[in-house]
C-alpha cells in the first residue's frame, strides 16, 4: 500500500539546509505554509531535489520564475517509481484538500459510456458521461472519448432492428413511425410493427453483445459459417461470412477495457521506487488501490535485449545454495545430506541452471574435480517452485481487495478517469502493463507474472515493455 509522505521543516532563511536533504528522484510534493488555512502548493515531478530549488531558492537570473521561498514552512514528498502512480498519488492529495475541485484542476472530465436502458419498456442505447450506479450492470465502457462512443453505438445499432428514437412509446397503430422503420432497420415498436416479446428479445440480444463486445454474436455467426460449409452451402457460408466480418469492425472499435462498469476490474504493473519491487494496482468498484510491493528478488528476469525468447519465457523464483564440501572419502549425496542450508534468496542471471526439487540431493561438482576458480566449483542457484511466485503474487492482490471505507462519487469518477487517460495513450507513451480476469473472474497469475518480468526488465534497459499475452 501507498507509503506516508515524508516531512521536511523548511527555513526560508537558510534553504540550501532543507534542499541538500532531498532525492534527486520523481516524487509528488506539497509545500505548506506557516498558516494552516493557507492552501498547499501541490505538484509532481522527474526530480524532486531540482523542482524545488527552482522553487525555493532565489535567483537574481530569473527574476520572473515563480518564488515560493518566503511562504513555504513545510515540504511533504512521496518517492514514486512511475508516471501512473505520480498522477494517482497527485489526485489522492488534492482530493483530500480540494474535494470535488480535485477533478478541475487536474482537467480530469467523466469518461464516456454506452448506456443500454433496459429499465426502460422499450430499451434503447444511449451515450452518457454519467452512468447511474444503481445500473452498473447496463453501462459499458470507458471508451476514449465521446465521439469514439457515439461511433461504436451507431455501429453496433446497424446489426440490431432496436430503436433509435428517444420519445417514451406509447405504441398505437396510428403512430406514423419514422424513417428508420420505412427502411426496415427498425422493429417499430412505436406502430405495433412487432410483438412486445419481439422486441424484449431483440433488445436483449443487444444487452449481450455489449455486454460481450461482440462475443455473443460472433459464437452464434461463426457456428452457422460452419455448418454451411459443412453442409456445401457455400453461398448462404460466403453470406454469414460478411456478417462476421461486419461484427468484428464493430468490435475493434471498443478497445478491451470496455466493459460493463459492474464488472470493471483490471491489474495494473508500473516500475516502483524501490529497484526491487514492482508496484501493483488494482481497479476494482471504480476505485484504483495501491501500489501494493512485488518483491522480485530471487525473480530470474528476462533479458528481451539479448534475443532470448523461450529459455525466460516464464519467470521463476531462484535461491541460492551455498557450496558444499564433501568430505575426503564420502560419496557426494551423503555430503549433501549432511547439510542443511538456511534459505536464502538473490537476484536471477539470464544463465540456465537445471532443475532441483527439495527431494533430490544437489550435486555442487562433476565426477572430476575441476580446477579452483572455475566455474563449476562457483555455487549454483536452484529454482524454487513457481508456486512461490504465484503465491507472493496472490498475497498482493487480496491486500489490494480487502474491503475499505465507501468511496465517495469523485473518487470514482477520478480513478476512472486517471486508469483511463492511461489506457488510451499511444502505445510507445503507454509504460506498464494491464491485466484482466477471464470469464470465471480469476485472474491470469502466470501471465501476470510475465508481465512483472518484462516490467522489472524495463527497468535495467529503460525501454518501455512490450505486451505479450493477456
Amino acid at each position: 500500500m501507498p507509503s506516508e509522505l515524508q516531512t521536511l521543516a523548511f527555513d526560508p532563511i537558510d534553504p540550501k539546509v532543507a534542499l541538500a536533504q532531498l532525492p534527486q528522484s520523481p516524487a509528488v510534493f506539497a509545500l505548506y505554509g506557516a498558516e494552516a488555512h493557507f492552501e498547499p502548493y501541490i505538484g509532481r515531478t522527474p526530480n524532486l531535489s531540482a523542482r524545488l530549488a527552482r522553487l525555493l531558492q532565489p535567483s537574481p537570473k530569473h527574476p520572473r520564475r515563480l518564488q515560493l521561498a518566503g511562504r513555504v514552512r513545510r515540504i511533504e514528498w512521496r518517492l514514486t517509481g512511475s508516471d501512473f502512480e505520480s498522477l494517482l498519488t497527485q489526485f489522492s492529495l488534492l482530493e483530500g484538500i480540494y474535494g470535488a475541485k480535485s477533478l478541475e484542476r487536474m482537467h480530469l472530465g467523466a469518461p464516456a459510456f454506452v448506456r443500454f436502458l433496459g429499465g426502460n419498456p422499450y430499451p434503447r442505447i444511449v451515450v452518457t458521461h454519467r452512468p447511474s450506479q444503481r445500473e452498473a450492470d447496463w453501462a459499458y465502457g470507458p471508451f476514449q472519448s465521446r465521439t469514439a462512443a457515439e461511433r461504436f453505438a451507431d455501429e453496433a445499432l446497424k446489426l440490431f432492428l432496436l430503436r433509435r428514437c428517444t420519445e417514451d412509446l406509447d405504441p398505437n397503430p396510428s403512430h406514423p413511425g419514422c424513417v428508420y422503420s420505412e427502411m426496415k432497420m427498425c422493429l417499430a415498436p412505436c406502430y405495433k410493427g412487432c410483438t412486445d416479446e419481439r422486441y424484449a428479445d431483440e433488445a436483449a440480444t443487444v444487452e449481450s453483445f455489449l455486454a460481450t463486445r461482440g462475443d455473443s454474436r460472433l459464437v452464434v455467426l461463426r457456428t452457422q459459417r460452419d455448418q454451411a460449409s459443412a453442409n456445401l452451402e457455400f453461398e448462404s457460408a460466403a453470406a454469414v461470412h460478411a456478417q462476421v466480418q461486419r461484427v468484428e469492425a464493430v468490435r475493434s472499435l471498443a478497445q478491451e477495457l470496455v466493459r460493463p462498469l459492474s464488472q470493471l476490474r483490471a491489474v495494473i504493473l508500473q516500475a516502483s521506487a524501490n529497484p526491487d519491487e514492482i508496484a501493483v494496482f488494482l481497479f476494482e468498484n471504480a476505485r484504483l488501490r495501491g501500489p501494493a510491493a512485488f518483491s522480485t528478488l530471487g525473480m530470474r528476469i528476462q533479458n528481451e535485449q539479448s534475443g532470448s525468447t523461450s529459455l525466460f519465457a516464464h519467470p521463476v523464483a531462484i535461491e541460492a545454495i551455498p557450496e558444499v564440501q564433501p568430505e575426503p572419502h564420502a560419496p557426494r549425496e551423503q555430503a549433501a545430506e549432511k547439510q542443511d542450508p538456511p534459505l536464502s534468496t538473490c537476484r536471477g542471471t539470464t544463465s540456465v541452471v537445471p532443475q532441483m526439487t527439495q527431494d533430490e540431493p544437489v550435486a555442487l561438482a562433476p565426477e572430476e574435480n575441476p580446477p579452483a576458480g572455475s566455474p563449476e566449483n562457483s555455487p549454483q542457484p536452484a529454482k524454487l517452485p513457481r508456486g512461490v511466485l504465484e503465491s507472493r503474487l496472490e498475497a498482493a492482490l487480496a491486500t489490494l481487495a480487502e474491503p475499505s471505507d465507501a468511496s465517495s462519487a469523485t473518487l470514482r469518477q477520478g480513478h476512472l478517469a486517471l486508469l483511463k487517460r492511461w489506457y488510451y495513450r499511444p502505445e510507445a507513451r503507454r509504460t506498464g502493463e494491464i491485466f484482466f480476469p477471464d470469464s470465471a473472474g480469476h485472474w491470469p497469475v502466470k501471465a501476470i507474472l510475465r508481465g512483472i518480468g518484462r516490467v522489472a526488465a524495463s527497468g535495467l534497459t529503460g525501454s518501455t515493455p512490450r505486451r505479450r499475452d493477456a
